[in-house]
């Protein structure tokens, strides 16, 4: 420290106050954390543990969840099912309505399922490496910005327009969907189970008559194939049990869901007169399931 401006003064240094010049090594090589004494902490193990626990609680709610209500699942696979609507998640919707067109399906069905996707997908993997512009406000990026905003609103369009097209089918048809199935399935047997038994089941319904002339006609009939010799229809492909069918519908009717279809079930009147049955037969065949009632 000097007091005077003699040249012959002697200088005494306070301390280092001189300003170290750091080298272009230290400067790119940043400090430990051990530097920073209870403000950081090392990342293997101590911080990656306390993400595994994390993990771990979270996992297992999840898993306590899906075992205390698990999500009702369809049928096992049924190729002769023909009321079955084969639909992809959601996040596929968009791509199974592109395949619906025209121009994306039949001949050009590679265009549709292939070059397009892939064009796609391919595009936004290569979108870093093509768009390397440094402006980040997305007016001032038009090509980038409008390719973004025309993929959003086709695909948004897309996936609306498929799931408006298998609801409106969904209706047209009469068709529950499975999943909705399994679930009021699941919910009816917990509503059971909680009854504790103090109900009176169901009785089970049994083939009525089985020795009437009808019954020898309902082997011969087209309703012997989807409905079964025991009349126990198929529930898991959305074909009902004709074991008491008489409590719900007359002879009439009977006859004339036979002769207008009903559902999925089309026209099997001139079907039957195909096969080689009258109509005597036929409505002998009608008054024997109008006799199919609970006992």
């Amino acid at each position: 420290m000097a007091h005077g401006h003699k040249s012959d003064e002697k200088i005494v240094y306070v301390g280092d106050s001189r300003v170290v010049k750091k080298t272009q090594e230290q400067r790119l090589i940043p400090r430990d954390y051990s530097a920073y004494p209870g403000k950081s902490e090392a990342f293997i193990p101590n911080f990656l543990l306390k993400e595994w626990m994390v993990g771990v609680v979270v996992l297992v709610g999840m898993l306590v969840l899906v075992m205390s209500d698990p999500a009702p699942l369809g049928y096992p696979a049924d190729p002769k099912n023909t009321a079955f609507i084969p639909m992809p998640d959601w996040y596929f919707l968009f791509m199974y309505q592109l395949l619906k067109y025209p121009y994306t399906s039949g001949e050009y069905v590679v265009l549709g399922a292939v070059i397009v996707p892939g064009l796609l997908f391919g595009g936004l993997l290569l979108a870093p490496f093509l768009d390397t512009g440094k402006e980040r406000r997305f007016y001032r990026r038009p090509i980038a910005s409008s390719l973004m905003i025309l993929s959003l609103v086709a695909c948004t369009y897309l996936t609306y327009t498929s799931w408006s097209h298998y609801q409106v089918e969904l209706k047209e048809k009469n068709i529950v969907p499975e999943h909705i199935k399994r679930e009021e399935e699941m919910n009816a047997n917990k509503g059971a189970k909680s009854g504790g038994g103090a109900k009176e089941t169901k009785k089970a319904a049994a083939i009525v008559a089985a020795d009437d002339p009808g019954a020898e006609i309902y082997k011969k009939a087209t309703c012997l194939s989807c409905h079964g010799a025991g009349l126990k229809g198929m529930p898991a492909s959305g074909v009902p049990a004709l074991l008491g069918i008489g409590d719900k519908h007359s002879k009439e009717e009977i006859m004339g869901i036979v002769k207008n279809g009903k559902g999925n079930m089309g026209k099997q009147y001139q079907a039957n007169i195909d096969k080689g049955l009258t109509d005597a037969d036929i409505d002998k065949l009608t008054d024997w399931l109008s006799k199919q009632k609970v006992q």
